[in-house]
Order: C-alpha cells, then sequence, then structure tokens
C-alpha cells in the first residue's frame, strides 16, 4: 500500500519515519512543501561524484571505480554524461517501510534521467545517492537545493526478517559504487 502525505506527517511526527532536513510549509499554495499527497520531495545536495575517466582504462566490477570529487552550490552536466549526486536529507525507515525512487516528471521533462537503483530497502538509513544522466544535446545546470527527486513510500505486510544493513547503510555525500564488495567477487 502506498502512503498518504496524511500517514507520512503522522509517521514523522512520531518519529518512527526520519527525514531531515525537511520543509513543509502547509500552506494552501503548498510554495516550498516537499511532502506531496503521495511522496516526499527531495532536494539536491552539494556534493557530486563522477568517474575518473583519464584514471581508468574500463570499468571492472571487481575494482574499485576512481571518482573524482565535487562539492558546489552549482554544477553544469555536459551532453550525454553522467554523474553521482546526493540529496540533502538524511533519511531513517523503519524495519516494516519501503521506498521507491521516482525522478519529478518536470525535471524528467527537461531530459533528466534519475535513479538510484529505484528503491530503498526497508532498515535504510542515510542521504540517497542519485545517478543523474543528461540525454539533451545541450548542458543542464543544476543547483542545490532544488527538489530533484520523490520518495513513495509504500508499507510491508510485516517487518522485513533482514532489514537493510548493508555496505551503503549511514552514508553521506554521493557514495561511489561497492559492487566490487559483492559476495561474487570474494
Amino acid at each position: 500500500m502506498i502512503l498518504s502525505d496524511k500517514t507520512l506527517r503522522k509517521m514523522l511526527d512520531e518519529g518512527t519515519l526520519t527525514i531531515t532536513p525537511l520543509s513543509d510549509d502547509q500552506t494552501p499554495e503548498r510554495v516550498g512543501v516537499q511532502i506531496q499527497p503521495a511522496s516526499v520531495d527531495l532536494r539536491l545536495g552539494t556534493h557530486f561524484l563522477k568517474l575518473n575517466e583519464n584514471d581508468i582504462a574500463c570499468i571492472d566490477l571487481e575494482q574499485p571505480a576512481s571518482y573524482v570529487e565535487l562539492e558546489r552550490d552549482e554544477i553544469i552536466l555536459p551532453p550525454k554524461s553522467f554523474i553521482l549526486a546526493t540529496t540533502m536529507e538524511y533519511i531513517k525507515l523503519p524495519d516494516d517501510l519501503t521506498a521507491f525512487v521516482e525522478g519529478r516528471s518536470s525535471i524528467g521533462r527537461m531530459g533528466l534521467f534519475i535513479q538510484n537503483a529505484g528503491w530503498v530497502d526497508p532498515g535504510f538509513e542515510g542521504e540517497i545517492t542519485l545517478e543523474l544522466y543528461n540525454a539533451n544535446q545541450l548542458p543542464i545546470k543544476l543547483a542545490a537545493g532544488r527538489r530533484i527527486c520523490q520518495l513513495v513510500f509504500a508499507q510491508l505486510d510485516d517487518e522485513a526478517l533482514f532489514p537493510y544493513r548493508g555496505k551503503y547503510q549511514g552514508q553521506r555525500k554521493a557514495t561511489g559504487s561497492l559492487v566490487f564488495d559483492d559476495l561474487e567477487n570474494r
């Protein structure tokens, strides 16, 4: 079941769901509001990672990737390029709640694809690392603090038997791939 704004507000007030910092202007004009009818908008942070194309010959899923780290209030994403970004918000999901990361329609209509593997497991805690891809022939200017994606929450039928406690737990800032640490590579 997808959770409504009413349920999300209740969970946030009770502390069973954490999203911080959260701007929640509840006026009828809904200026600056992050809590939507069935989702919560998340904002772009200031930390970015891009693959260091000058340091590696190819991407090897069995080796750590080399990244260039950027800390900025604004970034230009060139055409047909990819970058990792982070959200401003730190989230903490209870063990019986999951979330889907979706790009905002208004942003997608500008040709910016936003993903994070699309899923946040029950029990996850941390900032969300986003994968951003510019599908355009023109650069896209992105500014920190802009609402960039949304989380849609779904209630599990029961608490997860093994909630998320994995390698990305507690992440702050954009976090590069840790696929080299997968079981298949051990």
